[in-house]
């Protein structure tokens, strides 16, 4: 796997997938037992400063301790050396957390929110985030893809592990898929449009889908993309059913 900046990519697994196991390798809390992990040409598990700078991590459990928000950037910010304080005003501001309480008295919700904020203003070049989504509601889940969305990438790079994946579906570029702790999918939003077709068909005969699930009225259905027509919205949670039962079928359309 290469992650390059300027990149948004989604992390999908089924539960025990490993999808946690390689965000702590590519922080350097875990250290794998073959192969390797690179940052920016630094081996990860060296943990050396300039690499840790580098890379931020928001984990799906999470402890913060009893201090204000203010005291815990005082103390947090100085490891990034381009942390920039009125972002993260902005992104609190906009998700309306209240910076005036202490850490320790905000709800689960309004700590992730802070923490995401926090992650966005460190301007770290690899962003990692594991199920960010999780504890929001309705509004901030929305706040979310509004600011990442907002968010300058140019120079960073975005990896979001989720089950969540219609919160994600209009800020991803890029699909990875964990399936027992190996990688076996991994490809760009816009090669997905140009190769696969998401389609409601009713008479499998015409068409032979690559995958397929009943719905009402008929069948949802990914086909080979026929040349010459138009793209179709693609529907993530189906693409990664596919992929999990039919691998080899959906893969076999980005081989050549």
């Amino acid at each position: 796997m290469n992650l390059e900046p300027g990149n948004t990519y989604g992390l999908f697994g089924l539960n025990g997938a490993g999808k946690t196991t390689l965000l702590n390798h590519l922080s350097g809390m875990l250290f794998p037992e073959k192969g390797s992990c690179t940052m920016l040409g630094e081996n990860v598990k060296k943990r050396l400063p300039e690499t840790m700078s580098e890379i931020y991590i928001l984990p799906e459990q999470f402890d913060l301790p009893k201090m204000s928000a203010e005291v815990y950037v005082e103390l947090q910010a100085p490891f990034y050396p381009r942390f920039e304080n009125d972002y993260l005003t902005e992104v609190l501001k906009e998700f309306q957390v209240d910076t005036q309480k202490n850490l320790t008295e905000l709800s689960y919700g309004q700590r992730k929110k802070f923490l995401i904020g926090f992650a966005l203003a460190t301007h770290s070049k690899l962003v990692l985030m594991d199920e960010p989504t999780n504890g929001l509601d309705i509004p901030s889940k929305s706040q979310f893809r509004k600011i990442m969305a907002a968010t300058d990438q140019s120079e960073r790079c975005f990896l979001i592990s989720t089950h969540q994946v219609r919160d994600l579906d209009s800020i991803i570029d890029h699909i990875i898929v964990l399936n027992d702790g190996k990688i076996i999918f991994q490809e760009s939003v816009l090669k997905i449009s140009e190769r696969l077709s998401f389609e409601k068909i009713t008479d499998e005969s015409e068409r032979t889908p690559l995958y397929s699930e009943d719905v009402f009225g008929g069948k949802a259905a990914i086909l080979p993309k026929r040349e010459g027509s138009k793209d179709t919205q693609i529907d993530l949670e189906l693409l990664f059913n596919g992929i999990i039962q039919k691998q080899d079928l959906i893969n076999n359309q980005f081989k050549n």
